[in-house]
């Protein structure tokens, strides 16, 4: 069972994400249209402050998003309570952070990280 704060961050979140989401879309459908390779890509966006405040955000929004979802499906489906339910969503949340962090971070700055 989500409380209600639980349910408003994720609510919150999923508004939050909406704009991203479309706006990632968009970048990507760019991309894939105009023939842009992997070294293209890299180029514009390594050193950009505005793409990691962007890709930033939204991977916040999604840690936040996912892990009180995958609370919601524990809980129900699995059947975990307590500290192990909490423990659970921490988890999943800094987990996702973590990757999509990584992921923004060789994107954006992280200069000669093979891909």
């Amino acid at each position: 069972m989500l409380s209600l704060r639980l349910y408003m961050f994720q609510r919150l979140s999923a508004l939050l994400m909406a704009p991203f989401v479309v706006g990632h879309l968009a970048v990507m459908i760019y991309a894939i249209q105009g023939g842009l390779s992997a070294a293209e890509i890299l180029g514009r966006t390594q050193g950009s402050v505005l793409w990691f405040l962007f890709y930033g955000i939204f991977v916040v929004a999604v840690s936040i998003h996912g892990a009180i979802g995958l609370r919601a499906i524990a809980f129900e489906w699995g059947g975990l309570k307590g500290a192990a339910l909490e423990g659970f969503m921490w988890l999943v949340g800094l987990g996702l952070f973590a990757l999509g962090a990584r992921a923004v971070w060789a994107v954006t700055f992280a200069q000669g990280v093979g891909v």
